[in-house]
């Protein structure tokens, strides 16, 4: 074998490395980015199962809650609110009203407590106890999704990702966190 021919033979393996190395490091972007996606998605599924519910809990409460307008009027409007961004992309948008329906259901459901009446509606309690339990998986969901951000957001950050993924526009991602407002203890008095 001659010099040129070895040549040419190291030249070819060192281009087949860097076009395995560069598909490894695109398909490795593209795989936590779908994630992150994937993550939201069940999010979203779930956040629209609540949604459904929300309309059916108002109805039910509206009766026994007559003092309580405010309390209803907020979570109609959050659910308004709601449908208006399901078109829109952007996540932080839906992260926020979701934040505020949970906190605005805390708040019926602690208001519940001053009806007795309320508290022993059949509709109500099967109601509770599903949108409780869609919280909870909300809330697992939530854990999920920021995993898949910080994983998402470490990987276009190092080296050798961050090259490409500056190349291939790829930010940073938010978490799903919950404003201070969400934080602070639910009001239960009658107005």
């Amino acid at each position: 074998m001659s010099f040129s021919t070895i040549l040419t033979f190291a030249i070819g393996i060192f281009l087949v490395i860097i076009a395995g190395l560069i598909i490894l490091i695109y398909n490795t972007l593209i795989n936590v980015k779908n994630n992150v996606n994937k993550a939201w998605a069940n999010i979203d599924v779930l956040l629209e199962k609540r949604h459904d519910l929300i309309g059916q809990l108002v109805e039910t409460v509206k009766g026994y809650m007559k003092y309580e307008k405010n309390v209803l009027e907020e979570v109609t409007k959050l659910r308004g609110q709601w449908e208006g961004i399901q078109d829109d992309s952007d996540n932080q948008n839906k992260m926020n009203t979701s934040n505020q329906i949970s906190q605005a259901l805390k708040s019926i459901f602690a208001v519940a407590e001053n009806y007795p009446n309320l508290k022993t509606d059949q509709q109500f309690q099967e109601l509770q106890k599903a949108i409780t339990n869609l919280e909870n998986q909300i809330a697992d969901r939530r854990e999920f999704y920021n995993d898949a951000v910080n994983a998402y957001n470490i990987k276009i950050q190092v080296i050798p990702y961050n090259l490409f993924s500056s190349l291939m526009r790829l930010q940073n991602l938010p978490y799903f966190q919950a404003p201070e407002e969400v934080k602070k203890p639910v009001k239960t008095e009658i107005k």
